[in-house]
């Protein structure tokens, strides 16, 4: 399955990856690798959101010619035991918010 993050209004996209090789999802979030994100339209904020099991992440806000939002991503440095597997990735909702537009779509295969 492929994941798409895109920039509301624009629908540039800001986050693509394909589940187990570049994206996870967790808790109904969706995780991409820092490389599948386009991080020239994001801006991380000093604003933090502490879970009781994840830790503490930082958000991160859009910020392009067409839109800007808070909050539409966050990103974990150090999260607690457990959640390893999501050190680094920017997550996203994987609802539509109020910059972003959240799809998913079955891969393409060429026959």
């Amino acid at each position: 399955m492929e994941y798409v993050i895109k920039e509301r209004g624009s629908d540039d996209i800001i986050a693509y990856g394909i589940e187990d090789e570049s994206m996870l999802i967790l808790e109904d979030s969706w995780y991409f690798a820092p490389d599948q994100v386009n991080m020239s339209v994001l801006r991380r904020t000093d604003r933090t959101y502490t879970c009781p099991y994840k830790g503490v992440c930082y958000w991160l806000d859009l910020e392009t010619p067409h839109a800007s939002a808070q909050n539409i991503a966050w990103v974990y440095q150090t999260p607690k035991r457990g959640y390893e597997g999501i050190k680094d990735m920017i997550g996203f909702y994987s609802h539509d918010t109020a910059g972003t537009i959240a799809a998913k779509s079955p891969m393409h295969q060429n026959a």
